[in-house]
């Protein structure tokens, strides 16, 4: 299941809507085949495994990340091909989420006589699939919630210098991140202060760069900012409130912009955001900062993992801006909670993660 596990990887952020899955098949001791799912409307990874394995398929048992779909899809149902190869027992991580197929693939290939074991190294392959379990059970965008702090949880001096905090590894890290992720956001103060591309910069030009949003109440944002780039063929989404001021839409629509109204009276509605951006096909989103959009969210409720980077230095100053902004909790009972907390180093910096949770949720 850890080769299974290492084999999904591969395709993360490539194969949405779909779920990144591996699969491996092994006989007489032996891997005889891998696959994994390399894109939406391409063969699933059990069908790239009996593919691989060939006649070896026979008799073998298939270890596989998620539970085998038993519908017809842009793709035909796994458990036929399974039970066409001959597979003798497989072995699988978690439950297919989605109400409408969850446990179907599992009885049916029980029905057939094919022995069938459940929820292996079930968390892992949970994790793995945290943008898709999101998705199916809740109709909206995975979000991460990405900060670069001093130690004393500073994003900029008080004169307002934050280039670069963290270090350049730190910097990779979250490249290869907008690498896989659908979209990616910062306010409208971020990109009046620092003026960002927000695209995906990787070794040897590599890197997709995600949908580029930028939460902007009163369509302030400029004309020649750089996220207009025509180098970039990411779309630019500018999220607004209800009624925003129609020359300035006007003109960011003529720049080649999307101005996507949500019903928020006077700023942005992040709930109501998602749900447009899930509509249009938009799994999973990152948000950048600033300080104002990051407690936005936390106060939203719409973020559900946090990721943040430690620079080892200290930045103080009443006035220098903290990480979270806004107006904060009145008592700790109100804080929203990290869980499966884990730490990294990432180069001299300290990466901390986990998964939040929210009072009364």
């Amino acid at each position: 299941m850890s080769l299974a596990l290492k084999l999904a990887r591969r395709a993360l952020g490539r194969t949405s809507p779909n779920p990144a899955v591996g699969a491996v098949l092994v006989k007489n001791g032996k891997v005889v085949g891998t696959g994994y799912h390399h894109a939406a409307g391409e063969p699933h990874a059990e069908v790239e495994a009996i593919r691989a394995a060939g006649p070896d398929a026979r008799g073998s048992e298939m270890f596989v990340t998620l539970e085998p779909c038993n519908h017809h899809g842009r793709t035909p149902p796994c458990t036929e091909a399974i039970l066409v190869a001959g597979i003798k027992r497989v072995w699988y991580g978690m439950d297919d989420p989605n109400p409408d197929v969850r446990g179907g693939g599992a009885k049916t290939l029980g029905n057939a006589g094919v022995e069938v074991v459940g929820h292996v190294s079930e968390k892992r392959c949970s994790r793995i699939n945290e943008i898709y379990v999101t998705n199916v059970t809740m109709t909206r965008p995975f979000v991460f919630l990405k900060l670069a702090m001093s130690l004393d949880g500073r994003i900029a001096t008080r004169t307002g210098h934050s280039q670069w905090i963290t270090s350049e590894e730190s910097r990779r890290k979250v490249h290869r991140l907008r690498n896989r992720v659908s979209a990616i956001m910062v306010g409208i103060g971020t990109v009046l202060g620092d003026n960002p591309a927000l695209t995906t910069r990787l070794k040897n030009g590599r890197g997709r760069d995600p949908v580029r949003i930028i939460a902007d109440s009163d369509l302030r944002t400029p004309l020649n900012a750089k996220i207009f780039d025509t180098s970039s063929s990411a779309g630019v989404i500018i999220a607004t409130k209800k009624n925003p001021p129609a020359d300035r839409t006007a003109r960011l629509e003529k720049k080649g912009a999307k101005v996507l109204r949500t019903k928020g009276r006077d700023r942005v509605d992040l709930q109501d955001l998602l749900y447009h951006l899930y509509g249009i096909g938009i799994t999973s989103l990152l948000i950048e900062g600033g300080a104002g959009l990051a407690w936005a969210a936390l106060q939203s409720k719409v973020v559900d993992r946090c990721l943040f980077f430690y620079a080892p230095i200290i930045i103080g100053g009443e006035s220098a801006q903290s990480g979270v902004g806004g107006t904060g909790i009145n008592e700790l009972m109100e804080a929203p909670r990290l869980i499966d907390v884990r730490s990294f180093r990432v180069g001299p910096d300290i990466l901390l993660e986990g998964k939040i949770i929210y009072p009364d949720s």
